[in-house]
């Protein structure tokens, strides 16, 4: 039982700078939302 290849295993590191800058991309974009749904919420709120 052979530990198999490690290349495979490990990617190398331009990809894996890669796949955190998309997760990191998607992270920031998912707070900027939240925050516009909250000061939108907020500012009908406060409006009422």
């Amino acid at each position: 039982m052979g530990k198999g290849n490690p290349k495979q295993q490990q990617p190398s590191q331009n990809e894996s700078s890669i796949n955190l800058k998309g997760t990191f991309i998607s992270v920031m974009l998912l707070g900027i939302f939240i925050l516009i749904a909250w000061f939108g919420l907020y500012a009908l709120f406060l409006s009422r």
